[in-house]
């Protein structure tokens, strides 16, 4: 795998690296030893598939509140997303900028996002499938969300909301 820092930092682009030859490609998607070596929580509780019919479908912003934060492995494995994390940690230099990456079944790249980082992605295409692997378990009482268009984040969306649950659609504005 090789791994890029973003300019959140513990934010992770993760490329699998390809081993090519005539039969097609051979890579790791995940490795524990590789994740601790560069300093990132190895630990896989769950791992969940979203299966969005719909291009413009969006989920999220979500996170778990402290102690049930949770570190999410996002890749796309069918169609593609527009996958934006939020740095929420108060005492961090990037605390409230964000980031948008392209994930696409083609690109074979991931996201790692640290916990207290709020997570969502809109789809691109129609029959898009999202796979991610989670740290700790869901626990209900510590879900927390941010609004899509919340003014204090302005993320900028590639495409028109299509499709978004009605509780992601009314999180309050965020406030500190």
């Amino acid at each position: 795998m090789i791994f890029h820092e973003t300019k959140l930092k513990g934010a992770y682009i993760i490329e699998v690296e390809k081993r090519v030859d005539e039969r097609g490609f051979f890579g790791r998607s995940w490795c524990k030893r590789e994740f601790e070596e560069n300093g990132l929580n190895p630990n896989a509780a769950q791992a969940n598939v979203s299966c969005n019919k719909r291009k413009g479908t969006l989920r999220g912003m979500h996170y778990q509140a402290a102690p049930y934060g949770e570190t999410k492995l996002v890749r796309c494995t069918r169609g593609a997303i527009y996958d934006v994390i939020i740095d929420m940690r108060p005492d961090s230099p990037t605390c409230r900028q964000w980031i948008g990456v392209e994930l696409t079944e083609g690109n074979y790249t991931m996201l790692y996002v640290p916990e207290d980082f709020a997570h969502g992605f809109q789809t691109l295409e129609d029959d898009t499938e999202v796979i991610y692997q989670v740290s700790q378990f869901y626990t209900p009482g510590s879900e927390r969300g941010i609004r899509y268009d919340d003014p204090a984040f302005r993320i900028d969306w590639p495409l028109e909301v299509r499709v978004i649950s009605e509780k992601d659609r009314n999180w309050p504005d965020y406030s500190l």
